[in-house]
């Protein structure tokens, strides 16, 4: 969860029991219980998943009702905790990954999630066998055509409010709206219906890292009982619907799950993240002889979205001695120049990344001729 959501919530005294002390079962005791949910999952023929705060932990996003959680820590006056990392920089958890697996392979259903920090869709699960419950801080909805957007940063505000966007339709241009759910708002009926009919369908619910105290999310998974269905959780702190389950694991998910593909010898794929760019070059002649020029790189998700993982970008021109180098700090980047037309040449734009990225920067190459008004890019 984001602690950027938290903090634009609307007040509640009341967010139910938090602060429980976490329950670990002894080694020999979570073993058993690993092997056992590994096969609970082997002989399913309709698994669902239901996620809570608690798979997000590992990812450096703390949960609301742990001991350092976020209404944990506010109910004893401490504040909002501190994240181990910006929020757009989260990266998809082992069960993430697992999960992914799990559905590529046919084995998973149906995820359902509580959170709204975008680590699902990021971390692969495909979109139509989603249901985010409390919506998505990375997404946006036009109210007219229906349109979501996926977006590579934080939309400014919760509780379905009007966002700086439009719908990018050119029939319908509405402005677009937040997702994200506050205090005493109605679960959406588009994510509601697939998770309630697949949740009866279920013969399995595996409830991951949630507390199951938000009404009324946390009966959804009561719904598979009618069928036969069973329920397993696993939660580091005891839940309301403990007594329905048919295996509750008291360990950390990502060590649960990892367990659990080892025994079911399923490999959990790594994370790779894939972020774009759109790079503009637009041009008009001046004279006979010479072309002025606008070069803009951008966020795909419009020129008001930011790129949150580039600092700065340098535009160079390695064949060209003639043309002054640029250093583009501010987004959007752009670049005006003007050059003569007659004369082709290569542009080097280094993109500089954040702090903290794995590389510092690439270097992506574009051969320009105006001449024959064609662009290369490498």
């Amino acid at each position: 969860m984001s602690l950027g959501y938290a903090q634009k919530l609307s007040y509640r005294e009341d967010v139910g029991v938090v602060g429980l002390t976490e329950l670990f079962d002894p080694p020999a005791v979570l073993q058993r219980k690993i092997e056992e949910l590994a096969l609970i999952i082997k002989k399913s023929k309709h698994l669902v998943a239901f996620t809570g705060a608690g798979i997000s932990t590992a990812c450096g996003i703390p949960d609301f009702r742990g001991p350092k959680g976020v209404w944990t820590l506010q109910r004893e006056g401490k504040g909002v905790p501190e994240a181990s990392l910006p929020f757009h920089r989260a990266m998809p958890s082992l069960t993430h990954m697992a999960l992914v697996e799990l559905e590529r392979t046919g084995i998973l259903k149906f995820v359902i999630s509580q959170n709204i920090d975008s680590l699902h869709l990021r971390s692969g699960i495909p979109r139509e066998k989603l249901a985010e419950l409390h919506g998505n801080s990375f997404s946006e909805l036009c109210p007219s055509c229906g349109a979501e957007y996926l977006r590579d940063f934080e939309v400014e505000t919760i509780g379905m409010k009007l966002t700086p966007r439009r719908c990018s339709d050119v029939k319908c241009g509405a402005r677009l709206r937040d997702t994200v759910l506050d205090w005493g708002d109605a679960l959406p009926v588009k994510e509601m219906n697939p998770a309630e009919q697949h949740c009866k369908m279920a013969d399995v619910v595996l409830c991951l890292g949630t507390s199951l105290q938000i009404t009324p999310a946390c009966n959804l998974p009561l719904k598979s009982l009618n069928g036969g269905g069973k329920i397993v959780i696993v939660n580091l702190q005891p839940t309301p619907k403990d007594k329905k389950a048919s295996l509750v694991i008291h360990g950390q998910v990502d060590k649960v799950i990892a367990g659990v593909m080892h025994f079911l010898n399923v490999q959990i794929p790594p994370y790779v993240r894939i972020d774009f760019v759109h790079i503009n070059l637009k041009h008009a002649p001046r004279k006979k002889t010479y072309v002025k020029w606008i070069l803009k790189v951008a966020s795909l998700h419009g020129s008001r979205a930011p790129l949150p993982f580039v600092k700065s970008v340098e535009v160079s021109f390695p064949e060209r001695p003639d043309m002054k180098t640029a250093f583009l700090a501010k987004q959007p980047f752009v670049l005006k120049r003007e050059t003569a037309r007659k004369r082709p040449f290569t542009m080097a734009l280094k993109f500089n990344f954040i702090d903290g990225c794995r590389c510092s920067f690439t270097t992506v190459f574009w051969g320009v001729n105006f001449q024959v008004n064609k662009c290369r890019l490498n």
